[in-house]
C-alpha cells in the first residue's frame, strides 16, 4: 500500500543562507562531503558525527559509532550537563552544545551525520532538522512519538536522500534472519497468529502527575528538555528515565519495547499497515472502591490485538501485544522447564504446520518443540550483518560513507517508519480507551465510547474511520515555537 504524501516542511532560503553563513564563520572541521561532494571518500574515510542526546542510551550509541573506527565524534549536544559528562570526557575534542538548533545552525557544514537519542517527543523535530540540512540520521526507537511524525520522517528520508537507521539493533541480528529462513522455507506453514509480550514497564505508570514542584537542577535546561511538549513545572524523578510513562513525552511499554519485539514478525511476515485494532488496559485504584482515571499517564498494563490483511489469498494475521506482566498461553510444545521467549519478553509465531519462537531483538530463535532445532536443516539464504546486532551501528556508518542508495541498512526509515506506525497504532487504541464524556442525565458519571469497539484503520490516510475521537492521537499539537521543520 503506497504511503500517503504529507506536507514536508522546508527551511526557507533566507534562513538557510543565514545558517550557512554562520556555519562558514564557525567552520573548523572539514567533513568528507565538503571535500569532494556526493560519493567522495576522504583520505581518512571517516564521517563527522553530531550526537543529539549524549547521555544514557546516547552515550552508548556514540561510543559504538566511534568503535567502528570510521566515525569522528565531532559535536555533542545535551540539555543536561550531568548526563553528558561521560561523553564529554570520552570525546574531549568534540564541541559541546545544549541546544541542537544552535548546533545545527552554526556547525552544519562541519557535520556529515547526526545521531538522535533523546526522549521520544523530540525525536521527529530533531531528525527532520538534520535531514533538511542533508545529514544522514540515526534515530533511537521508537522512531517518533506520533504516527504522523513517523510518516513525515519516512517521506523526508527519501526526499532529502539521506542514509537513515532506527536504533532497533535486533534488526541487524542473526536471529531474525534465521526466523525468516525457516518461514520462507515453509517450515511452519502460513502464520495466522503472533503473540508479542514484554515485562515492561519498569517505571511508574497509571499514576497522577506529582503536585510537588521541584527545583530545576542547574545543569538541566528544562525548557529545552520539554521541547515540543506542553509546558509543565519541573517535578522530581521525571528525568532521566521515568518520562517514559507519560504521554506528553513517552510512548509507554509498547513504544519502548515494540520496535524490538514487533520487528521480527513485521519483517518475517512482510507486514504492512494493520486494518483494525482493539485494546484493553489494566485498571488502577485511588482507593479500594474507586478506579483511578489518569489519561496523562500510560496504563500499568495493556493488551492490544492488531489485524493485518493476508497476502496472496492467505488468511489475515492477528498480532497480540501484551505488557505489564501479561503473557500469552504457554505453548503445549514447550517443555515444563524450558524458557518461553527470553524469560521476560518474546514472540511466538503460530502457523498452519508448526510454531517458532524468539526473545527480544529476535534473539534465541527456535522451532517448537525445541527438538526440531536439531532435526530441521535449512540452508542459509540471507546474508548476515557483520557482528550481528552490535554491527547495526557500524553498518550505518559504512552506509553513510558509501552514500545514499549505495548500501543496504537493516532499519532504514522506509522500514522503520511503517513499523513505528504499527507500534503507535497500538498506543492510539490504548489512549482511545480513556476518551470519556459526561452522561447527559448523570454528569458525575461518564461514558467511554472508545472502549469495547474495534477501531478500523485507513493506513494510507492515517485515519480511524469509525471513531473520530481516536484521530486526535495520530498527530499532536506542538508547544508554541516548535514545529516539524
Amino acid at each position: 500500500m503506497p504511503l500517503k504524501k504529507t506536507t514536508i516542511p522546508s527551511v526557507s532560503r533566507r534562513n538557510f543562507m543565514k545558517q550557512a553563513g554562520l556555519a562558514a564563520a564557525a567552520f573548523t572541521i572539514v567533513p568528507r562531503h565538503v571535500l569532494g561532494g556526493v560519493g567522495y571518500k576522504a583520505p581518512s574515510d571517516k564521517i563527522y558525527v553530531a550526537g543529539i542526546g549524549a547521555g544514557g542510551k546516547g552515550e552508548g550509541d556514540i561510543a559504538q559509532f566511534a568503535k567502528s573506527g570510521k566515525a569522528e565524534i565531532a559535536f555533542l549536544c545535551d540539555v543536561d550537563d550531568r548526563r553528558a559528562a561521560k561523553s564529554v570526557a570520552a570525546f574531549p575534542k568534540a564541541k559541546y552544545y545544549k541546544d541542537y538548533r544552535i548546533m545545527l545552525e552554526k556547525e552544519h557544514k562541519s557535520i556529515d551525520a547526526v545521531s538522535v537519542s533523546t526522549p521520544d517527543h523530540n525525536h521527529a523535530v530533531q531528525a527532520m532538522a538534520a535531514m533538511q540540512l542533508g545529514k544522514h540520521v540515526y534515530v533511537q526507537k521508537p522512531l517518533t512519538h506520533d504516527i504522523f511524525e513517523a510518516r513525515a520522517l519516512t517521506e523526508a528520508a527519501k526526499k532529502y536522500k539521506v542514509v537513515t537507521q532506527m536504533g532497533n539493533q535486533g534488526s541487524s541480528g542473526d536471529g531474525v534472519r534465521q526466523l525468516m529462513e525457516w518461514y520462507n522455507a515453509g517450515t511452519i506453514g502460513d502464520v495466522h497468529t503472533v503473540y508479542c509480550w514484554t515485562n515492561r514497564p519498569v517505571w511508574p505508570q497509571g499514576i497522577a502527575w506529582s503536585e510537588n514542584k521541584a527545583q530545576v537542577p542547574k545543569e538541566l535546561d528544562w525548557d529545552l528538555w520539554l521541547g515540543t511538549a506542553p509546558y509543565k513545572d519541573f517535578v522530581d524523578k521525571l528525568v532521566p528515565f521515568n518520562w517514559r510513562g507519560w504521554w506528553d513525552y513517552g510512548t509507554g511499554a509498547l513504544g519502548d519495547m515494540g520496535c524490538h519485539i514487533v520487528e521480527p514478525p513485521f519483517r518475517v511476515l512482510g507486514l504492512k499497515y494493520p486494518t483494525d485494532v482493539t485494546a484493553s488496559v489494566g485498571s488502577v485504584y485511588v482507593d479500594e472502591f474507586k478506579r483511578g482515571y489518569f489519561p496523562d499517564s500510560c496504563p500499568p498494563s495493556s493488551y492490544v490485538i492488531l489485524t493485518f490483511p493476508g497476502q496472496n489469498g492467505k488468511s489475515d494475521i492477528k498480532m497480540h501485544w501484551m505488557d505489564g506482566g501479561i503473557q500469552p498461553p504457554r505453548p503445549e510444545e514447550l517443555g515444563p522447564n524450558e524458557t518461553m521467549g527470553d524469560g521476560g519478553n518474546g514472540v511466538i509465531f503460530i502457523g498452519t504446520k508448526g510454531k517458532m519462537m524468539c526473545g527480544t531483538y529476535g534473539m534465541y530463535p527456535g522451532l517448537l518443540p525445541t527438538s526440531k532445532n536439531n532435526e530441521v536443516k535449512i540452508a542459509q539464504t540471507i546474508k548476515r550483518v557483520p557482528n550481528g546486532a552490535e554491527g547495526h551501528y557500524a553498518q550505518w556508518v559504512e552506509a553513510c560513507l558509501a552514500g545514499y542508495g549505495k548500501m543496504e541498512v537493516s532499519s532504514p526509515f522506509e522500514i522503520a517508519g511503517p513499523l513505528t506506525e504499527t507500534v503507535l497504532m497500538g498506543n492510539l487504541a490504548i489512549r482511545s480507551h480513556d476518551v470519556r464524556y459526561p452522561k447527559k442525565d448523570k454528569p458525575d458519571q461518564f461514558d467511554y465510547p472508545g472502549r469495547n469497539i474495534k477501531l478500523l484503520w485507513d493506513g494510507a490516510n492515517m485515519k480511524v474511520t469509525n471513531f473520530d475521537d481516536a484521530n486526535q492521537f495520530v498527530k499532536r499539537e506542538y508547544r508554541n515555537g516548535w514545529k516539524l521543520s
